[in-house]
């Protein structure tokens, strides 16, 4: 920090502390009888750092997670307006035990350290408060990650910032010791950029910067879309894999990113309009870029899936989304060959193949490798974005279909590279209608 700032630092430090030594109590509390339990913060503070948010009035109904509760008065502020309110903070503060017994509140109350919280803990929210709270963690990002898996539609984060410019350059400042107002827990301080940039890559949808306040940067997160989407031709995607590995795999507990590979006549996409999804979050491309015959958007998996199947689907700016594809979190090996299939289907597999050497019932798996299967029953008026395969689960997009000739009809579709060669089992799905499984051999 700067000398002028390091002085302004420490003057405006050493008045908190004399004014916190003499309240005891950082938040104003308003009491039933309509006296006051004067805090460092006034009710109009607290009100006015609220009001950076766009919070309904009504919140009946709702879920609400107040990390860093500490007094309490957001959580009560939450639970007035109708909300059922867990308040979250690392140690005990008796004083908010002391205000929710003279307010009769029902808040539930739980000491965690949010960089260890997660939904598996708590479950999901329709609303999480982060205020005041990441500047004081050691592990930022994280942290984020955790909110965000923890929301299940907006996230109100607030934040000491060494700046108030939304398009500089993301930069974090580290203080290892008490650098920031003497305080030990003070861990780090980002800039408004870096506070944008740290909340996009957590993994939320939408990210708007709303405010800054004296030295506190306000940020509301999505995990929704809700914008953008229209009636134009959806993208097309050829091929979903996991951006590491390059398989299908998907793991909820390590830091997974999700590869889309699609076409679209589009020549205009960035991160900024590009929209994917995954059971039903949307998560905000890291990398877009076009790829030779195609385009590629990789992105963070939505934190806060849960074990099991998702539809995943991709939108562009102005368009529909494509058909929902699904593909398999935290699903164990030995539970991905789905042999289920619709009683009284009269579709039916009569040849399965690679795609590239037509060997039958053994498909090389690998850079540029391919399955072909020949479907007899599909109706004249079949088209290519109904039909897709389903290979040990996962779904994979069809991204050719032979003319109907009144026979069997061949329907290609591209395999992730990172593919184990196994044994597998693969049927076709064609609307609400699936094929019977057959037997297959991947290998290389």
């Amino acid at each position: 920090m700067s000398e002028a700032r390091d002085s302004r630092v420490i003057a405006d430090n050493q008045k908190q502390v004399e004014r916190l030594s003499k309240l005891g109590w950082y938040h104003s509390i308003e009491l039933p009888d309509g006296s006051v339990i004067p805090g460092h913060q006034s009710i109009g503070q607290l009100r006015n750092r609220l009001h950076q948010f766009h919070i309904p009035e009504d919140l009946t109904g709702k879920r609400v997670l107040d990390i860093g509760a500490w007094d309490g008065w957001f959580s009560f502020e939450m639970e007035r307006r109708g909300a059922s309110v867990l308040a979250v903070d690392s140690a005990k503060n008796t004083r908010l035990l002391e205000a929710k017994a003279l307010l009769g509140s029902r808040i539930d109350y739980h000491i965690a350290d949010i960089c260890r919280l997660t939904a598996a803990d708590v479950g999901t929210f329709d609303i999480v408060l982060f205020l005041g709270v990441l500047y004081h963690l050691k592990h930022p990002l994280l942290a984020l990650e955790n909110v965000c898996g923890m929301c299940q539609d907006m996230a109100c984060i607030e934040s000491f910032v060494t700046d108030g410019d939304p398009n500089g350059i993301p930069a974090m400042e580290f203080y290892e010791t008490g650098e920031l107002r003497g305080q030990l827990d003070n861990w780090c301080g980002p800039n408004v950029a870096c506070l944008l940039a740290m909340t996009r890559s957590a993994g939320f949808a939408r990210v708007r910067f709303e405010s800054v306040l004296g030295e506190r940067g306000h940020v509301s997160a999505y995990r929704k879309w809700g914008m953008a989407t229209g009636e134009g031709p959806a993208p097309q995607i050829l091929c979903i894999e996991n951006s590491t590995t390059h398989d299908h795999d998907f793991s909820s507990r390590a830091d997974d990113y999700v590869t889309f590979y699609f076409q679209s006549e589009r020549a205009d996409l960035s991160s900024d309009n590009v929209f994917p999804e995954v059971g039903g979050l949307g998560s905000r491309p890291i990398y877009v870029a076009h790829t030779g015959g195609g385009w590629q958007a990789s992105f963070k998996l939505p934190p806060g899936l849960g074990e099991g199947w998702h539809e995943a689907r991709l939108g562009l700016e102005g368009t529909r989304f494509s058909p929902p594809l699904r593909i398999g979190v935290d699903i164990p090996k030995s539970q991905r060959r789905d042999r289920r299939t619709k009683s009284g289907s009269r579709l039916t597999t009569t040849r399965v193949a690679d795609g590239k050497t037509f060997e039958s019932e053994r498909v090389r798996v690998g850079e540029g490798s391919a399955i072909s299967i020949w479907v007899a029953g599909l109706p004249e008026d079949a088209a290519l974005h109904e039909l897709r395969f389903r290979l040990n689960g996962s779904d994979l997009p069809a991204v050719w279909l032979a003319p109907d000739e009144g026979l069997s009809r061949q329907v290609n579709a591209l395999l992730p590279a990172g593919l184990e060669p196994v044994a597998a089992s693969v049927s076709v799905v064609f609307r609400d209608t699936e094929t019977q499984p057959v037997e297959i051999e991947l290998y290389r």
